[in-house]
């Protein structure tokens, strides 16, 4: 049966609210861009262009949009970390659904609260952990179910953050300080990692965590000798540095480029020397060891599952290149596999008189997509959820999205409290 576009409204519109709403210019059929909420109007302007969105349905804020007579089904909420609930909350109760960034909080309290008022509501609530629709981790889940590697013993996820990657978000950039984005480097960046974990361990759930971290490298201490403050003001280094902003930003303008040159947005086809300009007074260009980042830059996760299996999660910023890496160990055999290169393999204990392991590698390498492939199947999955059709496996309901989560928040205060065990309570 045919059936309309999900009316779908932008709040936040902001790098991955825009990718997520490529799909209504992809398949038209199943979703449709009829609304944008964001404070800022170039942007909002620029998205009512795109998605040809007439004025009456732009609002500055979730609260405006909220307190409007309900003219669409859905909202893609792509706002900052720490007003998820402040911005979902009035939105349910409008009635509507909502597909909303990860994580969909920030602390266990407005976590459990969120979970709460979507259940009141009927509302439903999806959370943006791609990762689950990468083919990789797909695969890997499917093979898992199979019963192929049998129950598993152990699974260790490893994350390691490029050294321009960590500069650039959780350095210098809108995730390096919890007291302003209200969110530790564990939730920002690994809370995709540890809903893989608790996703690929549903036959069971997590009960204890422990955690140990800290910074290491992005303190004063280890700025090179005779360094400035900021690398295109005055700084000796800028040429030399691993982290100079002229090495990162100027030579390398496109990589970094919707979060180190927002502020140009409002220009069309800013120049080299407009971006040099920004940088000297912009966040992105002060000294990478003397900004005011305060979140960890090396960060291990243990859990303890119900069931006696036990899962580590290893987070490792400033790495030569960025991946994830993972190794399940199961009572017929282990996948072992590497993200970044989209290929993992299945070893299986082989019963015959050779007494050795049998392998099969796969290889769902997906190029251009910093989520493995993930992002498009997450909003065709949602669009199916909001139809009350059967979404797939890795349909990551408000309500499943809960445990990553709490081992997220759990682990934090494990570390803050020299590794102490915490309980993990659903």
């Amino acid at each position: 049966m045919n059936q309309k576009p999900l009316k779908t409204i932008i709040v936040g519109g902001g790098h991955r609210s825009l990718t997520y709403a490529q799909l209504a210019e992809i398949e038209s059929d199943k979703i449709q861009i009829v609304g944008v909420a964001d404070p800022d109007e170039n942007r909002r302007k620029s998205i009512a262009k795109r998605f040809g969105i007439s004025e009456d349905k732009c609002f500055e804020t979730a609260e405006e949009l909220a307190e409007a007579p309900k003219f669409a089904d859905a909202v893609i909420n792509g706002t900052m970390d720490h007003i998820h609930i402040e911005t979902t909350i009035p939105l349910l109760r409008a009635g509507y659904d909502v597909l909303l960034e990860k994580p969909f909080a920030v602390n266990e309290i407005e976590a459990r609260e969120l979970v709460k008022v979507a259940t009141e509501c009927n509302r439903k609530v999806m959370v943006c952990f791609v990762l689950r629709y990468a083919p990789f981790y797909r695969k890997i889940k499917d093979i898992i179910l199979s019963g192929e590697i049998g129950r598993i013993i152990s699974i260790q996820t490893n994350e390691y953050v490029s050294y321009h990657h960590m500069s650039t978000s959780h350095v210098r950039g809108k995730w390096n300080n919890s007291d302003k984005c209200h969110s530790s480097m564990l939730l920002a960046k690994c809370c995709h990692d540890l809903d893989i974990m608790m996703w690929l361990m549903s036959e069971t759930k997590p009960a204890y965590i422990s955690s140990f971290g800290n910074n290491m490298q992005f303190i004063r201490e280890n700025a090179p000798e005779n360094s400035g403050t900021r690398c295109l003001v005055d700084c000796p280094e800028v040429d030399k540095c691993l982290y100079s902003a002229k090495r990162l930003y100027i030579d390398h303008p496109d990589r970094w480029a919707f979060y180190v040159w927002d502020a140009l947005e409002n220009i069309e086809n800013p120049t080299i020397d407009d971006k040099i300009e920004l940088l000297k007074t912009s966040p992105y260009g002060v000294c990478a060891f003397k900004s005011d980042n305060n979140v960890v830059d090396h960060q291990s996760v243990n859990v303890l599952f119900e069931n006696g299996a036990t899962g580590i999660h290893n987070m490792v910023g400033g790495t030569s290149y960025g991946t994830r890496t993972i190794f399940i160990s199961g009572t017929k055999g282990v996948i072992n596999g590497d993200f970044e290169k989209g290929e993992f393999t299945v070893s299986l204990i082989d019963p015959s008189p050779d007494c050795e392991h049998k392998d099969t590698t796969y290889d769902l390498k997906v190029g251009d997509d910093t989520h493995g492939g993930g992002d498009l199947d997450l909003v065709r999955d949602f669009v199916a959820y909001c139809r009350n059709e059967t979404p797939s496996v890795s349909c990551t309901d408000i309500k499943d999205s809960l445990s990553g989560h709490l081992a997220v928040f759990l682990a934090d205060r494990s570390r803050e409290n020299n590794g102490m065990p915490e309980k993990v309570i659903l």
